[in-house]
């Protein structure tokens, strides 16, 4: 008798492509088991509740911002229960910075992540080269370029957010770590101007974009030559994915602070309490996330992996533009957004009001205040 399980993963070659390879694979040495996965936009990735996928799917590809809702409305599998200790202690050890740590909450190990990422800088090395610009190295480096008009960066509300979280952490401030607010005014009102600044000089097409269109945009067009922060996709710095490659590396320094700490993305795969067959969807998520898969089948079948021997490994590296060498720092220092329960709530709807100061300018005390009611709202839901 097969065995059949079902995952939801998001549309994209790096989100899609690794899942089906390596549930092939996993098939191949386990001729009873047969596992077909559907994909979601990467919006949907974002914003779709998990516990109506948790009643669809076996085996779900994650963010991890759902790990307090997940741990709160018990929907997946607790993976510390089932897991062997050694395993989870070696994913943990091999972490690439709190990849695996973010889909642990109050204990509870929601998922493995399979997948790693925060943003990070790009460039097309032709183009700076053809404008004599050089890379930016810190963020009045950064304004000179913008003012060219040869940068873009994503400016979706989701992005939008994120971007203001790493301008705040980078600048001393974590967000979220009260209960009323969700960073002082001084860091706020900094913040929003140097984003409004920044967007000032880049063109109004990125405020519809999300990494992959601005990826997109700057390996097609021959106008856009760096990207100072978006989440990072190894697949444009491999040969033959884009018409023209994209060289990825670590952000500017600003101010007298360090290089910019950007809020970790990345993903997980989790498996749901509703499953049937929930050994063999252990087993898959042990192969898929091991070190062996992660460093080839995984990585080669487009994925970018969660497991840090992959990211480290001289073969990986080689095959991608040392993306990841290149990278790994940024992952290493990355902020980990919030992951209480409500929090989605907040995170859906913040980035509205910071995109919009963005784009129009305006009354930034205002921003701040819709913002933290927002955040209040979403702690209290959760009590």
């Amino acid at each position: 008798m097969s065995i059949k399980l079902k995952g939801i993963t998001w549309n994209h070659s790096r989100g899609f492509l690794p899942m089906v390879a390596t549930s092939q694979r996993f098939s191949e040495m386990n001729t009873e088991v047969e596992i077909s996965w559907e994909k979601r936009s990467l919006q949907e990735f974002a914003d779709e509740p998990i516990q109506y996928l948790a009643e669809k799917y076996d085996l779900l590809v994650i963010d991890h911002p759902w790990a307090g809702f997940a741990a709160d409305k018990q929907i997946l599998v607790p993976l510390e229960q089932h897991l062997p200790v050694g395993y989870l202690a070696d994913q943990a050890a091999h972490s690439v910075g709190k990849s695996h740590e973010s889909y642990n909450f109050d204990g509870y190990q929601s998922a493995l992540a399979i997948d790693a990422a925060t943003p990070v800088a790009s460039f097309r090395p032709d183009l700076l080269e053809r404008f004599e610009e050089a890379v930016p190295r810190t963020w009045d480096d950064l304004l000179t370029l913008a003012k060219r008009g040869l940068v873009a960066f994503p400016g979706i509300p989701i992005d939008s957010l994120m971007n203001f979280y790493m301008l705040c952490s980078t600048q001393g401030e974590d967000p979220c770590q009260q209960e009323d607010i969700v960073v002082s005014r001084e860091a706020g009102l900094r913040t929003l101007e140097q984003l409004r600044e920044l967007a000032g000089y880049c063109t109004k097409e990125m405020f519809d974009w999300n990494p992959i269109k601005v990826y997109e945009a700057m390996t097609s067009r021959d106008d856009l030559a760096y990207c100072p922060f978006a989440y990072g996709y190894s697949n444009y710095s491999r040969p033959g994915y884009a018409k023209n490659i994209l060289k990825f590396d670590d952000m500017v320094r600003i101010g007298s602070y360090d290089k910019l700490r950007s809020t970790l993305g990345g993903t997980g795969l989790a498996i749901s309490v509703r499953c049937q067959h929930v050994d063999t969807a252990l087993q898959y998520a042990i192969y898929a996330a091991s070190p062996g898969c992660q460093k080839t089948l995984y990585t080669e079948s487009g994925g970018q992996p969660g497991y840090r021997g992959a990211w480290e490994d001289s073969e990986v590296n080689r095959r991608n533009g040392d993306y990841f060498k290149n990278t790994l720092p940024a992952l290493d220092r990355a902020y980990m957004r919030p992951r209480y329960s409500g929090y989605l709530d907040f995170q859906d709807h913040a980035g509205d009001f910071v995109r919009d100061y963005m784009m129009r300018g305006g009354n930034a005390d205002r921003v701040l205040e819709q913002m933290n009611r927002l955040y209040g709202e979403s702690k209290r839901g959760n009590a």
